[in-house]
């Protein structure tokens, strides 16, 4: 807080300096890239250029009556680090305009962002409607702990509309989906889910992470919050965790509570990090797209390669709707799912589904073998035996994760580099 402000103040209701609004006037319609690299900051009396780091665990108030304010919510300020610090602020605010949302709330992860939406918009005797293509820890989530405490869970294939409407229960509360999925990147109709949730007073939420607000905003396609893995995208390096909720004022209250009362806190280094890595959004993402583009036509045209799961194929059942909902023309993010067929063995034997994956995954000398994707270098993984391997056989082959199944988050390495790699484990099935 400002020195300037002594025992003696006894004006409550200003705002300290640090909380003032944002420096980027978000009302001069400024352009995706600049609200990225400028959008949210506060600048302080020290007069930074870059955002600054407040690792800081609480706060210094005038007097005790200035502290008693700050408390008891008539003075507008830092209270304590788990529910308001200006860094985790900073990126708040920028990922919130950048998804043209009111407001985001930070997590300490992309699955405390799930967890913080279950607890703020559900509660026993609920029913919670999912996509069956979800990330494997989100089923887990929803299987294990929700119903645990008396929230009714169903799935639907995200592509079948009739079925998300057949499936909707007098106590649905949420639906709530990934677009693109995780790993088959499916698309899910989201103006149609929004118009469904709206005629039955149903939150709809979108998992915005393979997208990120660079392809996508599903708050102006009509969805009610957006969840967001910022481990992924919005780093874009693999260096630090942390999750996000976009939405509306009251909405973000609601999950604001949650963290404030359950700690799922964002730390204000990761914050920073984040911050920095919005600035190259959009840019990282238009490479992303390209690189993932020709990937996705070189496995598309392999003899060894039965699928490609990627909406950027001109023949992928969702290459319309995904044109349709994706603003970034040629963009249609940069994980797929490519699943290899079974080889004939020189000994007569047939090399089953999950060796040929496996063959296809160790071939690789550059690609990553890790879980982790939205990362500038490519990583590759068995979904079956790593992302999903805690699912049930039923489960998994309900959400499409076959053993042939091979996943890829395509980076920003040289095009030709990524595609060679690929190639020496494929050509020698």
């Amino acid at each position: 807080m400002s020195q300037s402000h002594t025992q003696n103040d006894k004006n409550l209701n200003t705002l300290d300096p640090n909380w003032r609004s944002d420096a980027l006037d978000l009302g001069l319609d400024y352009g995706m890239q600049t609200i990225a690299v400028r959008a949210g900051h506060h600048r302080t009396d020290e007069g930074e250029h870059s955002e600054a780091i407040f690792t800081t665990s609480s706060y210094v108030y005038a007097s005790a009556a200035d502290a008693a304010a700050h408390f008891n919510g008539s003075k507008t300020g830092n209270v304590y680090s788990r529910h308001t610090n200006p860094s985790v602020r900073t990126f708040e605010r920028r990922l919130a305009a950048l998804e043209n949302g009111e407001r985001a709330v930070a997590t300490a992860s992309g699955m405390g962002a799930i967890l913080t939406m279950c607890l703020a918009y559900l509660k026993a005797g609920d029913h919670l409607l999912a996509a069956n293509q979800l990330f494997g820890s989100s089923i887990g989530l929803f299987n294990n702990y929700m119903t645990k405490f008396g929230v009714e869970v169903s799935y639907v294939d995200c592509f079948d509309n009739d079925a998300w409407a057949k499936a909707v229960q007098p106590n649905t509360k949420v639906i709530y989906c990934e677009s693109p999925s995780n790993p088959l990147a499916q698309i899910c109709d989201i103006g149609y889910l929004s118009e469904l949730c709206k005629a039955n007073g149903i939150l709809l939420v979108v998992d915005n992470c393979f997208a990120t607000p660079a392809l996508q905003r599903p708050l102006d396609l009509g969805a009610d919050v957006v969840i967001h893995s910022a481990t992924k995208y919005l780093d874009g390096q693999g260096r630090v965790l942390g999750g996000a909720l976009v939405g509306s004022d009251k909405l973000m209250q609601d999950a604001f509570t949650v963290v404030r009362s359950g700690g799922i806190s964002m730390s204000p280094f990761n914050a920073w990090v984040f911050t920095k890595g919005l600035e190259t959004l959009k840019l990282r993402m238009q490479a992303h797209c390209q690189n993932a583009n020709q990937v996705a036509e070189f496995l598309a045209h392999h003899p060894n390669v039965s699928t490609v799961h990627f909406s950027g194929l001109s023949d992928h059942p969702a290459h319309a709707l995904a044109t349709q909902q994706h603003h970034m023309q040629g963009g249609y993010g940069a994980i797929m799912g490519f699943e290899v067929k079974p080889q004939a063995l020189s000994d007569g034997g047939v090399r089953d589904a999950k060796a040929a994956a496996w063959h296809v995954i160790d071939a690789t000398q550059m690609l990553s073998i890790t879980n982790n994707l939205g990362d500038a270098k490519t990583t590759i993984t068995h979904p079956a035996t790593t992302t999903h391997f805690r699912l049930s056989a039923e489960a998994r082959a309900e959400a499409g994760v076959k053993d042939s199944l091979i996943r890829l988050s395509v980076g920003l390495e040289d095009v030709a580099d990524i595609i060679k790699d690929l190639a020496r484990g494929l050509d020698s099935l």
